[in-house]
C-alpha cells in the first residue's frame, strides 16, 4: 500500500500481494500494477481498510482487498472492472460543505 498526500486529501493505492508489479491486458484494455505507484508497506486487511475510510481517492487492485472492500461498503459490487481475471476498482470521495 501506498499512501500520497495530495493536499486535497489522501489517494491510497493498494493491491494484492499476488498481484504487485504484474501488468494485465484484454483487449485494449491494460492494468499496470506498478512498483512506482502501488510500492510501500505491506499491511494487514483490516489497516488497509482504515486507509480507504479516510482516502479521498483510492485505486484498489485484487480479489482479496477488492472483495473486503466491498463487504466494508466502501464500494459497490456493480462498479468492479475486472482484467484477465484481477478486479479492479477506484473509489472517489467528494466532500463539500456549502
Amino acid at each position: 500500500m501506498k499512501v500520497y498526500d495530495t493536499g486535497y486529501g489522501l489517494l491510497v493505492s493498494i493491491c494484492d500481494k499476488e498481484v504487485f508489479g504484474k501488468e494485465f491486458k484484454e483487449g485494449e484494455v491494460v492494468l499496470k500494477v506498478s512498483e512506482p505507484f502501488y510500492g510501500g508497506d505491506e499491511v494487514p486487511i483490516e489497516t488497509a481498510l482504515e486507509y480507504l475510510r479516510n482516502a479521498s481517492i483510492a485505486n484498489i487492485v485484487g480479489k482479496n482487498i477488492v472483495n473486503a472492500a466491498i463487504e466494508a461498503g466502501l464500494i459497490h459490487k456493480d462498479a468492479i472492472l475486472t482484467v484477465k481475471g484481477v478486479p479492479h476498482a477506484q473509489l472517489v470521495r467528494i466532500e463539500y460543505g456549502w
